[in-house]
């Protein structure tokens, strides 16, 4: 039996998740977590063998920050992060927080099952349109934002002045500034406003 937690703030979505693993033979649901902390403190206690996670919580630890709570400790579960959201802000904090695929909410509940099974073998399991981003930054790595890149034109786009966004990251103004001037090269443009823009546009950030 594949055990699994499912960890999701919609009542109406853990639901609907069940109906996925009642269809077959060899999943069994063990635990539902309305929040991040609360998937933190049941993967222990419930030993599953992979976590259904949601990446934004209504409130608390979001689900990067769990995946990686979850992952770091010994004999951790595998976590397949289960999203809408498909930004590459969103992809890379999953994947380098230790999740071991990442599929959208639309995906096919046969899908769905199989990449279940892939992360509970330890293989990885990406919706084809992560697969393509994720492939898209190896073959252009010079023109892919950067992990920090990312995160500093996250908090531009959520309307951070440079101080703010220094004293968020830990970084010096300086250390923003350089950040600001290689996304404005990367993305072609000369200003916060075309550079949240054109991220937008192209997935980069969260809308």
């Amino acid at each position: 039996m594949i055990r699994l937690l499912i960890a999701d703030d919609h009542p109406i979505v853990r639901s609907g998740l069940r109906a996925v693993p009642a269809a077959e033979p060899d999943f069994e649901v063990v635990g539902e977590a309305a929040g991040g902390e609360r998937a933190v403190e049941l993967a222990p206690a419930l030993a599953p063998d992979v976590v259904l996670m949601d990446l934004r919580f209504g409130q608390g630890m979001a689900g990067a920050e769990a995946t990686r709570a979850i992952t770091s400790r010994a004999d951790a579960p595998r976590v397949l992060v289960l999203t809408t959201y498909d930004s590459d802000a969103d992809i890379l904090a999953a994947i380098e927080a230790g999740a071991t695929g990442y599929l959208l909410k639309d995906a096919d509940p046969a899908d769905l099952a199989t990449a279940v099974r892939d992360a509970a073998a330890g293989r990885s399991a990406l919706a084809p349109a992560v697969a393509q981003r994720l492939l898209g930054r190896l073959r252009s790595p010079g023109s892919a934002l950067s992990r920090r890149e990312t995160e500093v034109l996250d908090l531009v786009a959520a309307g951070l002045s440079n101080q703010q966004i220094s004293k968020r990251l830990f970084l010096t103004q300086a250390t923003v500034k350089s950040h600001l001037v290689h996304i404005y090269a990367k993305l072609g443009v000369d200003n916060r406003t075309a550079a949240v823009a054109a991220a937008r546009e192209r997935g980069l950030i969260r809308p």
